[in-house]
């Protein structure tokens, strides 16, 4: 896994520009519609293979759930903050090299962050 990466998960949103401003700057991801798909913008994690899509919010689509691997928790937060968006849990431990983290979207979708180191120094 890689900065950004995701499964598949569609967001309920009601601001399709903001949320396209926030998501693009937070995880770098490409948001666009697709022909076929016109209000139904399509997003595409860096590693090109995961991806999802933002939908309109509604009464019995409110609150999705999934987990982005982010280089930094801290970096990841502070991009959050600064666009809107606040901190549900912050960075705690998993292991001795991961840690988890939950924030909102400025529509106050609740996304998991991941932060894991895959080689530790010294070995």
């Amino acid at each position: 896994m890689a900065h950004g990466d995701i499964t598949h998960i569609d967001l309920p949103v009601s601001d399709f520009s903001r949320a396209t401003g926030f998501y693009s700057a937070l995880f770098g991801w490409q948001i666009a519609e697709a022909p076929g798909f016109e209000g139904y913008p399509m997003w595409q994690a860096p590693n090109k293979i995961s991806g999802g899509g933002l939908a309109p919010r509604s009464d019995d689509f409110t609150q999705p759930r999934s987990y982005v691997e982010v280089d930094s928790i801290d970096e990841a937060i502070a991009t959050a903050e600064a666009k809107g968006g606040s901190v549900v849990m912050p960075k705690a431990p998993i292991s001795p090299t991961s840690w988890w983290a939950a924030i909102t979207d400025p529509d106050g979708n609740v996304i998991g962050l991941y932060e894991g180191i895959t080689e530790v120094e010294g070995s």
